[in-house]
């Protein structure tokens, strides 16, 4: 089946030669034909690809309402799903300028709400939307794409590995299974509980005792999120797994906003996974793509 995929850009994103849409699809669109992705974009980013020539002849390129007219709503209603098949996305780029109020408007929180809710990606930045066509190309059984050789260079790379109370079990599940793959980075940051109990699960799979598999910074409520938040500004931390659980409100929200507005700051380098699902596939990808090199 082919894939659908919301798409929509804030002003800054598509202003300019250079800008981030551009600079996405530039590295993707190969990606995107061979895929054949049914692109649902909101008005100004859809006239913004037109103009820039970009995505010529794509005849699945579908142009939706503005967003004061309702096309990032009409995106959140598709990622639920309407109509059976007939209009349900598969996921959604949202390429996020932290300084535009839309982006905190309503249908812009409820997007990446039912992402979440649904175990869908919602990709808010460059490097996020990037690593995801490489991801589904590999599931695709194509090639790997040198392009993207940067976002699979785990072992330069450190991870964020955070997650909330009801999702920690899913966090330890996830991390058990995918544990070698996880292992191959260069550095593991976690917050406090999630930290702990991941060095637990990394000692008794034989993981020196003592020595952290994990680093530990603050619990969430205690300002965790914020010390992970200063490394992914600082380009020091490179991707985060951040299992989030939509149906809680949260007493740091403002803690955990201060992550995600990080992650969207330095779209072109930050990589951030928000569900069990979507990071497994990615796990899975990882493996694909390292046995399709040469010499894998």
């Amino acid at each position: 089946m082919r894939l659908r995929l919301g798409l929509a850009a804030n002003q800054l994103h598509h202003s300019h030669d250079d800008a981030a849409l551009f600079r996405w699809l530039n590295a993707c669109e190969h990606g995107i034909r061979e895929l054949g992705i049914e692109l649902h974009a909101v008005g100004r980013t859809h006239d913004a690809i037109m103009r820039a020539g970009m995505l010529a002849n794509y005849t699945t390129l579908r142009r939706y309402p503005y967003g004061r007219a309702g096309g990032l709503m009409k995106l959140v209603a598709e990622v639920v799903g309407m109509d059976g098949d007939a209009r349900t996305l598969d996921g959604a780029i949202y390429l996020i300028d932290p300084v535009d109020p839309s982006s905190v408007f309503p249908e812009a929180v409820a997007l990446k709400r039912q992402c979440v809710i649904h175990a869908k990606p919602f990709l808010s930045t460059v490097a996020s939307a990037r690593n995801w066509i490489e991801l589904e190309r590999m599931h695709a059984g194509l090639a790997p794409d040198p392009g993207a050789d940067d976002l699979y260079a785990l072992e330069s790379q450190t991870l964020a590995l955070i997650a909330h109370d009801a999702m920690k079990p899913a966090m330890l599940a996830y991390a058990a299974e995918h544990f070698d793959t996880l292992s191959r980075f260069a550095r593991r940051v976690a917050t406090g509980t999630t930290g702990q109990r991941l060095n637990e699960l990394a000692w008794s799979r034989g993981w020196p005792r003592g020595q952290a598999w994990a680093d530990r910074y603050q619990s969430g409520p205690m300002g965790g999120d914020a010390q992970i938040a200063d490394l992914v500004l600082e380009r020091r931390c490179h991707r985060a797994i951040f299992f989030e659980d939509p149906h809680v409100a949260r007493q740091h929200e403002a803690d955990i906003q201060l992550l995600e507005r990080a992650v969207t700051t330095v779209t072109d380098t930050a990589v951030c996974i928000t569900t069990p699902r979507v990071a497994a596939r990615w796990a899975e990808a990882v493996a694909l793509r390292r046995s399709r090199r040469p010499g894998g």
